[in-house]
């Protein structure tokens, strides 16, 4: 199913990941195959929470002001799940949360201090400010589940899918026996998001 030219589509990539990570390449060639790579946003998200969610909206926004996309679909990976679950929330969007984290402040402080980027390279110091963030971005309850489609692994290696399982129960879901963190085969899933956008 291809994409609607209707449509624009945001990723969010996850905590030190970037726009170089597997997922994100893979929607910016397949939007490039297919001549679409002006309804595609992927921002390289800042390391401050505060900062991120402000790029993350200014995607968004920057697709609705585009003639011709009549609506907005974000899809979030990991951290990206818990910035898209905010944005479908409070923007009223279409979201698609893949592997997300449910309560991210809590499990930030094994990572207080120092943390290298994985694609930069550069040392980013991660302080109780930054989870201060985290928080004051959490969505308690889920008030529009129809908006989200959950996709998880349960081989994720990073975080508990339970956790994710129990906070969006009421909303559409996928869940895959094995895989890992990153989601194994992401874009045999796109259809599904693609089908779930459109509804």
């Amino acid at each position: 199913m291809l994409f609607p030219s209707t449509i624009g589509c945001v990723y969010l990539h996850g905590f030190l990941s970037s726009p170089l990570s597997t997922k994100a390449q893979e929607l910016i060639q397949y939007f490039s195959d297919h001549g679409m790579s002006n309804q595609l946003r992927v921002p390289d998200l800042s390391f401050d929470p505060k900062d991120a969610i402000q790029q993350a909206k200014e995607a968004v926004e920057s697709l609705q002001k585009q003639k011709g996309i009549e609506q907005v679909f974000v899809i979030g990976s990991s951290l990206g799940g818990y910035y898209a679950t905010y944005l479908s929330q409070t923007m009223g969007l279409k979201a698609a949360l893949i592997n997300p984290a449910v309560k991210p402040y809590e499990l930030f402080d094994q990572y207080l201090g120092p943390n290298k980027h994985f694609y930069d390279g550069k040392t980013y110091i991660l302080e109780m400010k930054h989870i201060d963030q985290l928080k004051a971005l959490e969505i308690e309850k889920i008030i529009q589940p129809e908006n989200v489609l959950l996709l998880l692994q349960t081989g994720d290696e990073t975080l508990d899918y339970h956790r994710a399982c129990d906070k969006y129960k009421k909303s559409p879901s996928w869940i895959e026996a094995g895989g890992n963190h990153s989601f194994v085969g992401f874009m045999q899933r796109l259809d599904m998001m693609t089908h779930f956008a459109m509804k």
